[in-house]
């Protein structure tokens, strides 16, 4: 079983799903001995099928190289997989989750539930269904912040449950301190409201809640074992609020990490601006770039925060964002892969913003261009005339990169290209072009070759220039 398949992270979500079951409804049952009771037949069912997910857990955990490497190779071989799994702690630890604790039935009461306590046990597969959540998520800040209250509500659970078995212990209502009575008859002869088992379960929360957090006025411990209890329950509270503090205060600060990077950017760039007394308009030109960036989820230093990764991942992750883009290029179209592999290594984004000039008829054209996001306008000399629009996908420049001899134009723009909008573009110089096309020598004729049938079908290629430099 691949780890990395969706149908094993759905399986993990299910045997997780299990392990909560077990996780609050155990201790709920043998404390509140009514939930117990009211649908006792269905307890029994879902026990035992939480059992058999346990049980067919062990069976994928024994079929899946998750973590098993030899010399850097991921294990698939059943045998040695299953190997793995048994030579590790967690097989012991998912065995003893799996014990029959229950044949101790026949000896006393079901209602003893907390003899299946042992359950709780397969809790590392809830943690890895957590960890593998916020891995995947595109969202993670609010994973860890969901998976942290989980734990949270989990642990006041479990003390609300044991601060009701313990009010058991020494007597509902026999002080300030313990739970109130449960009896369903108050003592006027009328129905006590306060004896439902919902009303039961909000009071032992409220209760844990405020402890644990030490932000309520609570009655205070009469007895030594109510003293003893309050301590526990005081030192758990400082170590969890410490911990959820600090591990909240980690969250927010990784997630305003990258904004105050890039608000550090900005003003480092409106005091050089102040300094040297940019006009106001080019300043507010400037504030606009960076909030465009910011709010479509653009980063200032895009490339370099790949650069930690192995240089074949980032290829990889260069191919599947560019690839597409380059082989639109009608010139590319028939190139061999190698060679668009390492132009798509080549390409850099760019940014222009209202107004921008992408480029000015007359103007040596070095780099080739393709539309990833925006629209760009063909206007006139007068600035105003707008001979056509270009949208996403579209690729110009492609024939000044190629320094066609015999180019009527000279390699120089035939028209005025200015941004509409926000644009985001693609760019190849003419450097790196050349550069990549040394190594492909067929591949260099070819593009000339369609370069110069395109300047021919439009009357731009003097084909004297062409032979003289050529024969």
């Amino acid at each position: 079983v691949d780890p990395d398949l969706p149908v094993y992270y759905r399986w993990l979500c299910l045997v997780s799903i299990a392990v909560l079951y077990n996780l609050i409804i155990i201790i709920a049952r043998y404390v509140f001995w009514e939930l117990q009771n009211s649908k006792l037949s269905l307890w029994i069912c879902l026990d035992y099928v939480c059992d058999v997910i346990y049980l067919m857990d062990m069976f994928v955990q024994f079929k899946t190289g998750n973590s098993y490497l030899e010399q850097g190779i991921i294990m698939t071989e059943s045998k040695m997989m299953k190997q793995n799994y048994m030579s590790k702690a967690i097989f012991k630890i998912d065995i003893m989750s799996v014990i029959p604790t229950d044949v101790l039935y026949f000896f006393v009461s079901t209602n003893l539930v907390i003899i299946r306590l042992n359950r709780i046990l397969r809790f590392h597969r809830l943690t890895e269904f957590f960890n593998r959540t916020e891995s995947q998520s595109s969202r993670p800040n609010l994973i860890r912040i969901s998976t942290l209250m989980a734990y949270i509500i989990i642990i006041v659970h479990w003390n609300a449950c044991i601060f009701f078995q313990v009010s058991n212990w020494l007597g509902f209502g026999s002080d300030n301190w313990v739970h109130p009575s449960v009896d369903p008859v108050a003592p006027d002869g009328t129905f006590n409201p306060n004896s439902t088992l919902l009303h039961i379960y909000l009071f032992c929360f409220f209760w844990s809640t405020i402890t644990l957090t030490t932000i309520g006025d609570l009655p205070v411990p009469e007895r030594n074992e109510e003293y003893i209890f309050m301590i526990l329950d005081f030192l758990i509270g400082v170590f969890l609020f410490v911990s959820i503090v600090g591990k909240v205060g980690r969250m927010l600060t990784n997630m305003n990490a990258n904004r105050s990077e890039f608000q550090q950017r900005l003003d480092s760039v409106k005091r050089y601006m102040e300094v040297r007394k940019v006009n106001k308009e080019l300043e507010k030109k400037v504030v606009k770039w960076f909030d465009y960036l910011w709010n479509h989820n653009h980063s200032l230093d895009g490339e370099a925060a790949l650069n930690i990764l192995p240089s074949k991942l980032k290829a990889e992750i260069a191919i599947n964002v560019h690839l597409g883009s380059l082989k639109r290029v009608a010139i590319f179209k028939e190139c061999e892969i190698g060679l668009l592999v390492e132009l798509v290594l080549k390409l850099k984004q760019t940014v222009f913003s209202p107004g921008d000039y992408v480029c000015r008829k007359g103007d040596i054209g070095k780099e080739l261009y393709i539309i990833k996001n925006g629209k760009l306008q063909v206007v006139g000399d007068d600035e105003s005339t707008v001979y056509a629009t270009l949208g996403e996908g579209t690729v110009f420049g492609e024939i000044s990169v190629l320094n066609i001899a015999g180019n009527k134009n000279g390699n120089r723009r035939t028209a005025n290209i200015r941004s509409l909008g926000y644009s985001d573009l693609f760019v190849l110089s003419k450097e790196e072009l050349w550069q990549s096309l040394e190594e492909y020598p067929d591949a260099r004729s070819m593009l000339i070759e369609k370069g110069r049938q395109m300047l021919r079908k439009d009357n731009l290629l003097n084909d004297e220039v062409f032979l003289f430099l050529f024969i």
